[in-house]
């Protein structure tokens, strides 16, 4: 008998390795090698019992298109995330912390579905059918036509499909849990979550129906499991957000059918996750009064404009190394944004513990956010409030210029809409960039001149 070979594969990139190693070569990463068994499972080496190809059929490149058929889910921000819904035949990797609201958003988007008239299947590995029918009774959507079943072999799941007419939605609760016989290993590991999901997507793409998977996160806060996954299917999801905080953010990082920009904003109440339509109110209800070192910063999630408040303390520091604390936003970015205090504004902070805050939980990955950073750092410094009906965005470069950034009046509508009668941003290079009527804006082309008109003068709050 012919003894049995072994693999080990990368658990973070998918790279196979003959030998183990503990760190490996291709990622960087340490201890992710895992030994897999080649002799049978996905990635075994072709048998003598295997049937020969067909020849398949090759079309030009010139040829009618038809857009991509999709499902509105009912839930406006999962649709503006996904893209306008779920489209048939397609995959989607959801991932977020553990209690996040994962299971409870897709539960009230399986009965969103159900009430269009839709089929829905919801297959759970971790919860009981009990549990499920639960959790719908406290968000109220224990009335629609969700099939429920608790299984995780995928083998008996395809089985029990095959006896009905394809669901339009099929979800999958969590793909950790599943396991296929096409794989010795336990289920969890890289193998079995490989070949269980991709035996998966590949009824999804024969029978047209949307699978919807759920993936544990890292600590991290990747999705857990070979990477080759996130590549397999057609859309990923994060869900995240903060546990002291009531909000939750549905963030897509990749569409192969829609934008990788867009965010969803939920709030997750007693009776589950409520839909926020002006994500800008939320971030914003729980502003104090004006004092120093808090700017509103008018952000950008792809077509939508989000304002939030960042907060900066600067005080004298007693240790030879100051403190750097950052929450919400870039550790290097702020450490770039310090130095050009410094060199070309003459702010002098390497004394000083620095601590940063963008508030509500939010996280900015803008560079847009510079500029607001740069103004509550001086005000903070300076003990000079800024403000309180004033907005702050621009990239700042390493020679202390402001830069433009995209979608200028986009922001400064959603600031006008929400009260706020100011703006300092970057000079305007277009009539798309100029200010909304009845709008103040003071436009700065160098640090320099924000750093003084701060530091220069109090300033009194707009009534």
């Amino acid at each position: 008998m012919a003894k049995a070979r072994s693999q080990f594969i990368c658990q973070n990139c998918g790279t196979i390795h003959n030998r183990w190693n503990g760190k490996c070569e291709s990622c960087g990463e340490w201890n992710t090698l895992v030994e897999e068994n080649t002799s049978s499972g996905i990635g075994a080496a072709p048998g003598k019992s295997m049937s020969k190809g067909h020849a398949i059929a090759l079309v030009p490149l010139s040829g009618a298109i038809e857009d991509a058929p999709r499902i509105a889910t009912g839930i406006s921000e999962l649709d503006r995330v996904s893209g306008g819904g779920f489209v048939r035949g397609s995959a989607v990797l959801i991932g977020g912390d553990p209690g996040i609201g994962k299971s409870t958003l897709l539960t009230q988007a399986s009965a969103a579905f159900s009430r269009a008239g839709h089929d829905v299947v919801y297959v759970s590995g971790e919860e009981a059918v009990a549990q499920i029918r639960l959790r719908a009774q406290r968000l109220g959507v224990a009335d629609t036509n969700v099939l429920l079943a608790a299984e995780t072999s995928v083998e008996n799941i395809l089985a029990t499909l095959k006896t009905t007419k394809p669901p339009a939605l099929l979800i999958l609760d969590s793909i950790q849990t599943l396991w296929t016989q096409q794989a010795e290993s336990a289920p969890g590991t890289v193998t079995q979550v490989r070949a269980s999901a991709q035996a998966m997507i590949r009824y999804a793409k024969k029978t047209g129906t949307a699978v919807v998977l759920v993936g544990h996160v890292t600590k991290d806060g990747q999705i857990a499991g070979p990477r080759v996954v996130e590549h397999m299917v057609d859309a990923v999801l994060y869900f995240e957000g903060e546990r002291g905080h009531h909000f939750r953010i549905l963030r897509t990082v990749k569409n192969r059918f829609g934008p990788t920009d867009e965010i969803g904003v939920f709030e997750m109440t007693g009776k589950g996750l409520k839909e926020v339509t002006n994500p800008s109110e939320l971030f914003l209800s729980e502003r104090a009064a004006s004092a120093p070192g808090a700017a509103v910063f008018a952000g950008l999630e792809g077509t939508r404009p989000v304002l939030v408040e960042i907060q900066a303390l600067v005080v004298q520091s007693t240790l030879g190394t100051p403190r750097r604390a950052v929450v919400g936003w870039d550790t290097a970015r702020l450490s770039m944004v310090l130095a050009v205090l410094e060199a070309h504004c003459g702010v002098r902070l390497g004394s000083h513990d620095v601590y940063l805050n963008v508030a509500g939980g939010y996280r900015i990955s803008e560079p847009a956010g510079d500029l607001a950073v740069a103004a509550a750092l001086i005000s903070s410094l300076s003990g000079n409030p800024l403000p309180k009906r004033g907005v702050y965005f621009g990239e700042i470069s390493l020679s202390g210029a402001v830069r433009p950034v995209a979608q200028t009046g986009l922001r400064l509508k959603e600031a006008s809409k929400l009260g706020f009668t100011s703006a300092v941003m970057p000079v305007a290079v277009g009539d798309a960039d100029k200010a909304v009527s009845g709008f103040d804006s003071f436009e700065v082309g160098e640090l320099a001149e924000l750093a003084a008109r701060i530091a220069g003068s109090h300033h009194n709050e707009k009534q």
